[in-house]
């Protein structure tokens, strides 16, 4: 099975989404790949899922990614007297650390690293930014504040802070315990939730190590005050709107967005734009006009993948969804200006041998218009500086590692292939050759462009190019 598109799609899977026929449907609508969110469901309904999905992997001959979704750290309130109350502007609030039940001047915050991250004037945002409230002062265990947007709230409503960083892990011990199971199971990239510094993702590294591939999710704008270094440690990164829009301005999500994608596009790194992309497809068999155009927007911009979060989990109309966004893409990527836009947003390579290899396949590929580009990788390293080219043709990634074929279903323009190791490089172009015909990239009499990286097997040493004819 092969996508005609470049860019890929993520599906979270859910309630709507949990058998065989639904999750079959699914791949074949247009999902690359599976995100299992362990913020909802058990450990064993996505052990099921993962199950499913190997299965079909094995009958569609084709391999396919999983993303587990970390939850991250949840701050919330505690409880209210009744289960809600009334905070009016003006009015003075206490946030402390009595767990009894509060009311409409004070409230449980069971949270002490909060409290260690606050100064006179920091702004907090109660219930997804709806309610904000100013901090007069505080201690170790309390902070008195004045409600400058005032509205209803009821037990447990989530607490943002957005100009501090935390002193918290990103990894709380449901998180390990998530983590370790999902690692178990197989999945082949981690989204690390709650980023706020580089050393976030080096935590998560040294408990992962290779067993999968990280994707920070950026939705902290203390994350962004480190995104060069953030994108330099992970291996992929999500653009999480809905957190993001919660703590910063909305009117500045777009501007961050392309600053992320333009960071992980100039390093290579694949990138995820997430949330609410056709958020109306839930409930409506046919999205908005709008959303239609930020799911183009992104694709325009050269993200390496869009995702669907309720829309394919909870929704209504989850098959419809993914039809939908398979249509989006692909009439971007049919467009005139889209290949025109690419090119001029393109970044300098880098003065490695590989990039210098790539570059110049991305060049070959402009002039002789082949049929495909032909990657040999055992890491992805080298499909990944292939992808990060964005060249005019195919990437056919041929791999003899299972879990990097995989891996690759994230990234944009990549179609891989599992294979037995090559030998020498006559066996690695026949196969190349052979390969391109078989997946049905190419035929008798067309041109291939062959990147590998010699000798065989070593990761990093991406620096061979040939031009092959198909006999």
């Amino acid at each position: 099975m092969r996508r005609t598109r470049s860019a890929k799609i993520v599906a979270t899977l859910g309630p709507a989404t949990s058998d065989e026929p639904a999750i079959r449907a699914l791949f074949e609508r247009g999902v690359d790949v599976f995100r299992l969110n362990f913020s909802h469901g058990t450990q064993h309904d996505h052990a099921r899922r993962l199950d499913t999905i190997r299965r079909l992997e094995k009958e569609f001959g084709r391999p396919i990614g999983v993303l587990l979704d970390l939850q991250g750290p949840k701050l919330r309130l505690g409880t209210f007297e009744g289960g809600r109350a009334q905070l009016d502007a003006g009015a003075h609030f206490r946030l402390d650390m009595d767990a009894t039940s509060g009311n409409a001047r004070r409230a449980p915050l069971l949270h002490p690293e909060i409290f260690a991250a606050l100064q006179v004037g920091t702004d907090l945002l109660l219930d997804d930014g709806k309610l904000r409230l100013r901090v007069d002062s505080y201690g170790a265990d309390f902070a008195e504040t004045t409600v400058l947007v005032g509205g209803p709230i009821s037990d447990r409503k989530g607490v943002n802070v957005p100009s501090a960083v935390l002193p918290i892990s990103p990894l709380t011990p449901k998180d390990l315990d998530d983590l370790a199971c999902g690692l178990a199971m197989g999945v082949d990239w981690v989204a690390l939730s709650f980023v706020q510094r580089p050393e976030d993702i080096e935590e998560a590294r040294a408990i992962i190590g290779k067993r999968a591939w990280i994707m920070a999710k950026l939705e902290k704008p203390a994350a962004i005050d480190h995104l060069d270094a953030i994108v330099d440690l992970c291996d992929g990164v999500m653009v999480a709107r809905g957190d993001l829009g919660v703590e910063l301005p909305p009117e500045r999500v777009p501007e961050l967005q392309r600053l992320i994608v333009r960071a992980c596009r100039k390093r290579g790194k694949p990138v995820v734009v997430a949330t609410q992309m056709l958020e109306s497809m839930i409930a409506a068999p046919v999205p908005t006009r709008a959303e239609v155009s930020d799911v183009a927007t992104a694709v325009y911009d050269g993200v390496d993948a869009v995702m669907l979060s309720a829309e394919s989990a909870s929704g209504k109309y989850p098959l419809e969804a993914v039809a939908m966004m398979d249509r989006i893409i692909s009439r971007v990527e049919a467009d005139a200006s889209y290949r025109i836009g690419i090119d001029a947003t393109h970044e300098a390579s880098l003065s490695t041998t590989a990039d210098a290899v790539c570059a110049s396949m991305r060049q070959v590929a402009a002039l002789l218009a082949p049929a495909a580009t032909v990657t040999y990788t055992s890491s992805g390293f080298t499909s990944l500086r292939a992808a990060r080219e964005r060249p005019a043709v195919p990437i056919l990634s041929l791999t003899p590692d299972v879990a990097t074929a995989r891996r690759m279903a994230m990234v944009w323009g990549v179609h891989a292939v599992l294979v037995d190791d090559v030998h020498d490089v006559a066996e690695m172009i026949e196969r190349a050759c052979r390969n391109a015909c078989t997946e049905g990239f190419a035929s008798s009499g067309n041109d291939v462009v062959v990147v590998a990286g010699l000798p065989f097997g070593l990761s990093g040493t991406t620096n061979l190019l040939h031009v092959a004819r198909i006999p």
